[in-house]
């Protein structure tokens, strides 16, 4: 006997683009786990949840036995997914990664120890630089690995950061829709590098391609749906004049678009922009005296932020996207993150920073994340710096809900939500993860001995698991990962 590894399906290649795929009437049986506020993890099982042909999750069933009741939703018309028998699998909402930069995968893993501004100057700007009509191949073969390594990861909704080039960003969403994945894309702005100055683009370069990215994605989206959007993105404050910056806040607030940018990564950074903006009180008030910070805004990294700095971002109702993996890998520092959720308020949600962060899995920086304030707790001397595993899966789904302004459409399981899921299972033959034959649920268990043995492999997963874990992932309802026939035994 053999174990061959059969290649798993992302059922992308049809005459259509995925997400402009109908979907019939689905029904999902089994474990539901989600995180519906700050630190409470839900757990719902022999759970039936249906989803309409929208995508949307039209009704919720717990504690519903089978067969009997089953057999009255199994009509012909209607798809059926049931982990019924399967104790080690559940359903998870699928991650949202609110910060990644799509066009510095091939950078992934090197730069290890250099300062943020020499690190961009050394390998990042010039890997950006490359994308344009003469290196259009490599760019869609890069920017298809990430859309697919991050899908293969659970990530169903990011918010990217592109390059400063039109075509290629247009590139990218189309792919986007291609492989089904919820995306958010954000063509760099920036016309004052004055690092790096070939990597630039002028204002009027920068305004026009954004009103051009617009017109496109409007005329791309499948109706109702809006699975692809542009997000306004100037890259940090000190590559951007004051004009551009102006200008970037009133397209956000005519076209009512989300805006990414970058805070308080590195104290060298923290230093160069005083000095560019000595008029402004602080990092974060650059971006308010711009009109750039909103509910609708995602400030990455924001390690190093002063109290009147988290004021300021809690009133305006922005959100932080932590990224400690990258904050770790480049020692720009640790990020006070519960400080931040408890004490100031803030929705702190997760990035991935693709290429500052080595790892494309949510799930990893959920873990990372854990670890960085647990290290934060023994420098500080302070328990209350340590986030529990219910914050960090809330920040990977919920808060990346919020702070991508879809918080009543995705994020958790519940009624008139569209169905962004992932199927986790944590026995497959490829699973890192071993369990034993008591640490699993069984019909005998009452209400609490089964939701502790769930918590328990909730647990496994998120400090054992990794991507072979996830074996299906759906966005809007629909099946966009299969790898389910991944593994066969063979003679």
């Amino acid at each position: 006997m053999q174990l061959r590894k059969d290649k798993w399906s992302y059922d992308h290649e049809k005459d259509s683009p995925r997400a402009m795929e109908s979907i019939p009437y689905s029904l999902y049986y089994g474990t539901f786990v989600d995180t519906p506020e700050l630190g409470e993890i839900r757990i719902r099982t022999k759970c039936l949840i249906g989803v309409n042909q929208q995508g949307v999750i039209d009704f919720i069933h717990p504690d519903v036995e089978q067969p009997s009741v089953l057999e009255v939703f199994k009509h012909n018309y209607v798809h059926f997914d049931s982990v019924q028998s399967y104790f080690n699998q559940f359903f998870f909402p699928g991650f949202i990664d609110t910060h990644i930069h799509a066009s510095q995968y091939p950078n992934v893993g090197i730069g290890l120890n250099i300062p943020l501004l020499d690190w961009l100057k050394i390998y990042t700007f010039s890997l950006e630089n490359s994308f344009n009509k003469e290196n259009f191949k490599v760019a869609k073969d890069i920017y298809t690995k990430v859309i697919k390594k991050t899908l293969t990861n659970g990530t169903t909704c990011a918010s990217y950061f592109t390059t400063i080039d039109t075509d290629t960003s247009k590139l990218f969403g189309d792919l986007l829709l291609e492989f089904g994945q919820r995306g958010f894309v954000g063509k760099v702005c920036m016309n004052h590098n004055t690092d790096y100055p070939e990597y630039q683009e002028t204002e009027a370069e920068s305004l026009n391609s954004i009103k051009h990215l617009i017109e496109y994605f409007d005329g791309k989206n499948p109706e109702p749906e809006t699975l692809v959007k542009p997000i306004i993105t100037p890259r940090f404050a000190p590559v951007c004049t004051r004009s551009l910056l102006k200008k970037l806040g009133q397209v956000s607030t005519e076209n009512n678009l989300p805006i990414q940018t970058h805070i308080s990564e590195n104290k060298g950074e923290i230093q160069l922009v005083k000095k560019l903006f000595p008029e402004c009180q602080n990092y974060a008030s650059v971006y308010d005296d711009h009109n750039l910070l909103s509910s609708s805004t995602i400030l990455a990294h924001a390690i190093h932020l002063s109290d009147s700095e988290c004021k300021l971002i809690k009133k305006k109702s922005c959100s932080i996207s932590h990224c400690p993996t990258s904050n770790t890998f480049i020692a720009s520092g640790e990020a006070p993150v519960k400080q931040y959720l408890y004490k100031h308020k803030i929705n702190v949600s997760l990035g991935t920073d693709i290429s500052g962060g080595f790892d494309p899995s949510i799930l990893g920086i959920v873990r990372q994340s854990i670890l960085v304030s647990h290290h934060l707790s023994m420098k500080t001397n302070n328990n209350s710096d340590k986030l529990s595993l219910n914050d960090a899966l809330y920040m990977s789904t919920q808060a990346g809900a919020i702070a991508v302004g879809m918080e009543s459409e995705i994020g958790t399981f519940d009624i008139g939500k569209k169905f962004d899921s992932q199927l986790i299972d944590l026995g497959g033959m490829s699973s890192s993860i071993d369990l034993f034959d008591w640490q699993l649920p069984n019909k005998s268990d009452d209400q609490d001995e089964l939701q502790s043995k769930i918590l328990n492999l909730l647990n496994k997963w998120v400090f054992s698991g990794d991507d072979r874990n996830c074996l299906k992932v759906y966005v809007n309802g629909r099946l966009v990962l299969d790898k389910s026939n991944q593994w066969v035994l063979v003679n």
